[in-house]
C-alpha cells in the first residue's frame, strides 16, 4: 500500500537523510582519492570500471530505492515474509553455482559489468523475515520452541554465508538475531542459557575457521607477529591513523594511501584513509554521524505502534551498529580483521544500496506513524 498523504515528505526525518548523505559523499571523496586512475573526478576512459563512478552510480540507485520504499506503508512487507526468505536462500544458493571467486572467497554473482553480493542484501531480507515471525509470536517468546524456530530461520542463511566463506556477515546475521529476540521479549533465563551455549561453542567454532581467519585472530592478539605478511594491513592502518594526528594531512594528502602503503584502502580500511587525511577531529565527527544515524533509527522503533515496525527498525539498527563497530574497530586495532565494509562509505554497490534501502523503510515507519499522529503502545501487526 502506497502512502498517499500529500505532506508525506514533510514527515520525513530530513536530518537522518542529511547525515546519511554526508557519509555517502565522504565515502565517494575518499574512494576517489585512493583509486582515481587520472587526475579529476573519475577515469573517463572506462567509466564502468572506475571505482568512483560506480560508487556514484550505486549511490544514485540507492537513494532512488530509498525514496521509492519510503512511499509504501512499511506493513506491506510483513505479508511478503516467506517470499523474502525464499529469495534470500535462492540468492545464497546461486552463489555456489554462478558465484565469482575473489581472494579465496565465493561471494559475488556477476551481472554484466556489476556484481551482486547476496549476503549484503540478506541483511535487509533477514530482518524483515525475523521481524514478522517475532511479531506474530511475541506473546510466546518465553517458549523455547519460538526461540528455536527463530534461530533456525537465521541459521540456514548463516551457514550458507559462512561456507562462502564470509565470517563477518555470518556474525552480523547472528548479532541481528540476538538483538531482535531480546527486543521481542527474551527472558533472562533464556539469555543465560544462550550465553552458556555460546561459551561452549566458541572454541569449537575456531576449529572450523579457514587458515587465514585463524591468522587474523592470532594477529589481533599480537599485531607484530607477521608485520610484512598477514599483519601488514593492520599495522599500516594504525600508522595511517596515527600520522593524521589532530587535524589530518589534508584531503588527498595522506602518504599511506597516496603512496599505496595501505592496501584495500577503498573498502576494508577506508576509515584509516579518513583518519590520516582528516585527523582526530575528522574521525570524531565520523563517529558522531554514525551515532546520530543509529539514534534516529532507534527513534523509529520507539514511536512505532506496530511490533513488526519496531522490530524492523531495531534489526536494521543492529546490523548498522555491528558492521560499523567491527569495521571501525579493526581499523583502530580493537577488533580482528573480518573483511566487512564500512556502511555507506566503503566501495561496493551491494552494501551501499542495501543500507540505503533500510533507511527508506525506516523513513516509511517514521512517516507513517507521524502522519497518523500515533504514539501508542506497540501492537501486533
Amino acid at each position: 500500500m502506497v502512502l498517499k498523504e500529500r505532506r508525506l515528505f514533510q514527515n520525513f526525518d530530513w536530518l537522518l537523510i542529511l547525515a546519511v548523505g554526508v557519509l555517502v559523499v565522504v565515502g565517494i571523496v575518499l574512494i576517489n582519492n585512493t583509486t582515481a586512475a587520472v587526475e579529476g573526478l573519475f577515469d573517463t576512459s572506462n567509466l564502468l570500471q572506475d571505482f568512483t563512478f560506480r560508487q556514484i552510480l550505486y549511490a544514485g540507485l540507492g537513494f532512488l530505492a530509498l525514496f521509492v520504499l519510503s512511499q509504501f506503508d512499511y506493513r506491506v512487507f510483513a505479508g511478503l515474509q516467506w517470499a523474502f526468505y525464499l529469495t534470500l536462500l535462492g540468492l545464497l544458493a546461486t552463489v555456489f553455482v554462478l558465484g565469482r571467486f575473489f581472494l579465496g572467497a565465493q561471494r559475488w554473482i556477476p551481472i554484466g559489468p556489476f556484481q551482486l553480493q547476496p549476503s549484503e542484501v540478506g541483511k535487509l531480507l533477514l530482518v524483515l523475515v525475523l521481524a514478522k515471525f517475532l511479531a506474530d509470536n511475541s506473546k510466546q517468546m518465553e517458549k523455547w520452541r519460538t526461540l528455536l524456530i527463530s534461530f533456525a530461520i537465521v541459521a540456514i542463511p548463516t551457514v550458507m554465508t559462512y561456507a562462502q566463506p564470509d565470517l563477518g556477515t555470518s556474525l552480523i546475521f547472528l548479532f541481528i538475531w540476538g538483538v531482535m529476540v531480546l527486543a521481542a521479549g527474551l527472558s533472562w533465563k533464556q539469555l543465560l542459557v544462550l550465553g552458556v551455549i555460546l561459551a561452549i561453542l566458541l572454541p569449537a567454532t575456531y576449529l572450523t575457521l579457514q587458515p587465514y581467519q585463524r591468522d587474523r585472530l592470532v594477529l589481533f592478539l599480537n599485531p607484530t607477529a607477521d608485520p610484512l605478511g598477514a599483519g601488514y594491513n593492520v599495522n599500516q592502518a594504525r600508522i595511517a591513523i596515527g600520522s593524521g594526528q589532530v587535524l589530518g594531512r589534508g584531503i588527498g594528502s595522506g602518504t599511506q594511501s597516496q603512496l599505496q602503503f595501505l592496501r584495500i584502502r577503498h573498502t576494508d580500511f577506508i576509515f584509516s584513509v579518513l583518519g590520516e587525511e582528516l585527523g582526530f577531529f575528522g574521525g570524531i565527527f565520523f563517529f558522531a554521524l554514525y551515532a546520530f544515524v543509529l539514534i534516529r533509527m532507534l527513534r523509529a522503533a520507539q514511536i512505532s505502534r506496530s511490533t513488526f515496525g519496531r522490530l524492523t527498525a531495531v534489526g536494521f539498527a543492529a546490523a548498522l551498529f555491528f558492521q560499523a563497530f567491527v569495521n571501525l574497530g579493526m581499523n583502530v586495532g580493537i577488533m580482528p580483521v573480518t573483511g566487512i565494509p564500512l556502511p555507506f562509505v566503503s566501495s561496493g554497490g551491494s552494501s551501499l544500496v542495501t543500507y540505503l534501502m533500510m533507511i527508506g523503510i525506516i523513513q516509511s515507519i517514521l512517516a507513517h506513524e507521524r502522519m497518523l499522529g500515533l504514539r501508542t503502545k506497540p501492537q501486533q501487526v
